[in-house]
């Protein structure tokens, strides 16, 4: 039977909020890999539609909309669920109903079907409507990238030319990876942890039976057994598995593995650790060793525990809440800090984005003082940047190169690559930006024109800003992180930003000993 939780708060109004609780303790617990928790969660998920689908005051809610969506994650039936909603009418004239299900369907390749969900609705004229025409927009191009990735008689080429007759490097095409690769295969195979096999993956755990069943198998890498716990996260080409180095519980790493082999990774890291030094280091996170096989890529790092920046944005949004602002301010300061120093060492992440920040806490308590500098217990309390599949190494290119490529990555977009123009950091400034946004407002974000005072055109989000909010400061961020130029010192705007913010935190202290407060409430919640 499902256990509910307890809240303290009055429920009476809303007695979908303690059931909002557990599911997100439940969605935290999920990174344990228990097959308990996960049928545990499904359960929940399940009783609470059941609980509350007939209810009027919730036909309208994101909050049970999600839930229902987490419920058809753990069903085969989908299709079933769907159709239940709709005769339920839970969310049948928004945009985010169809949205998200167009997303689950193409997640497991039924694109027509996806396509179908698009159309539906915008026949209903669900809305925004405008969200679903750009989401269907967005589906054509990204099946068209499919069509053209799989053309066996298509070349892939590493530059994009535009009408104007200009040309600019595709970063993240097949033949740009493969031809950098090419040229530093010596360099690369001469950096610490660097192993290369031109056989296929021969542990006696085929590589490929993980994907149905991994706890406690065991894999040999090397001189060493590692045996996985469960698994930490999956994409398109690779999943990444927390694991026990030699049966030891207090040796934890996490293991990405990817098919195709995929060395690119293992350099960025290795840059990282050739350009960027002291508590800065830190953000960026650690890799030890790559065994590369001619079917599989083993890549062994360091694991973090205490899960992601969305992790964290995702345990308020389900429960109707947001991020408390000191918190947002305070890993804005983190975000700006990364960036900074990535950007001034030539290199760019490519993929910023809460699901790729690990959250670290510190040790020892946090004391009032050191927060400036970054100094005492704050030096291990942050963020950690990781997942650099498409990093980008500036000093590989000629000086002054700019990019056209596009991430495809929902929300994630720059507005160079929605306007098909060229970009360089903006890919990364621009993730900053959403992510911000996410944090304040649960929401991806989304832009507008607006004219300013001098008669030009500047972009900036169209959610606004709350009023008790220290609005300048957020202002500020956005109008100038969403209007720089590839020519613009975007180094030291990120600093000034930077700097504005950590005044803005130490001008009173009041807001640092409220920050500590905070990160002991987010760490209990996060960790129960």
């Amino acid at each position: 039977m499902t256990t509910v939780s307890n809240s303290p708060a009055d429920t009476t109004d809303d007695p979908l909020f303690p059931w909002l609780q557990s599911i997100a303790e439940g969605l935290i617990n999920l990174k344990s890999g228990s097959n308990d928790v996960v049928s545990e969660l499904n359960r929940l998920a399940f009783d609470c539609t059941r609980t509350f689908k007939n209810d009027i005051r919730y036909q309208n809610d994101f909050r049970f909309l999600k839930v229902w969506f987490l419920y058809m994650d753990g069903s085969s039936d989908f299709k079933s669920i769907f159709e239940e909603m709709q005769q339920c009418n839970i969310c049948v004239q928004n945009a985010m109903l169809y949205e998200s299900y167009a997303f689950f369907l193409e997640a497991k390749g039924m694109l027509r079907d996806a396509r179908s969900i698009y159309q539906l609705g915008i026949s209903r004229n669900a809305e925004p409507i405008e969200r679903l025409k750009k989401g269907l927009t967005l589906f054509y191009e990204r099946m068209t990238a499919i069509v053209n990735a799989g053309s066996e008689k298509k070349k892939i080429d590493s530059t994009v030319m535009l009408k104007s007759g200009e040309s600019f490097i595709n970063p993240w095409s097949a033949s740009t990876i493969t031809n950098l690769l090419q040229k530093m295969k010596h360099k690369l195979s001469k950096y610490k942890g660097y192993y290369l096999n031109a056989k296929a993956y021969p542990g006696k755990v085929a590589i490929s039976t993980l994907s149905k069943s991994v706890r406690n198998k065991v894999i040999d890498i090397g001189s060493k057994k590692y045996q996985i716990i469960g698994c930490a996260g999956q994409g398109g080409f690779a999943q990444v598995f927390k694991a026990h180095v030699n049966s030891n519980p207090e040796d934890v790493v996490a293991l990405k593995i990817q098919k195709p082999a995929f060395p690119w990774e293992f350099y960025m890291y290795r840059q990282l650790d050739m350009r960027i030094f002291g508590k800065e280091r830190s953000s960026f996170g650690f890799v030890h060793r790559l065994d590369l096989y001619s079917d599989y890529s083993i890549l062994v790092s360091d694991f973090l525990s205490h899960g992601t920046l969305q992790d964290a944005i995702n345990s308020n949004a389900v429960i109707g809440g947001s991020m408390a602002e000191v918190l947002c301010i305070y890993y804005t300061i983190e975000l700006l800090s990364m960036l900074e120093a990535l950007h001034r060492s030539r290199i760019l992440h490519g993929d910023f984005k809460p699901d790729n920040l690990l959250i670290r806490y510190a040790r020892d308590d946090l004391t009032e003082d050191g927060f400036h500098d970054r100094t005492g217990p704050w030096e291990d309390q942050g963020l950690c940047l990781v997942d650099w599949g498409r990093g980008i190494d500036l000093s590989l290119f000629p000086e002054k190169t700019k990019f056209m490529g596009d991430c495809r990555t929902s929300g994630f977009r720059c507005i160079e690559m929605q306007e098909n123009k060229p970009w360089t950091f903006q890919v990364d400034t621009y993730g900053l930006c959403v992510i911000v946004h996410m944090m304040l407002h649960n929401s991806y974000m989304e832009t507008e024109k607006k004219m300013s005072s001098d008669g030009s055109y500047i972009y900036l989000p169209k959610a606004p800003f709350k009023r008790y909010w220290q609005t300048d400061l957020w202002k500020n961020l956005f109008s100038k992180l969403l209007n720089t130029s590839p020519d613009d010192d975007h180094i030291e705007l990120l600093r000034s930003l930077r700097k504005s913010f950590q005044d803005y935190m130490c001008s009173k202290p009041q807001q640092i000993k409220e920050l500590k407060q905070s990160l002991v409430k987010q760490r209990q919640s996060m960790c129960a």
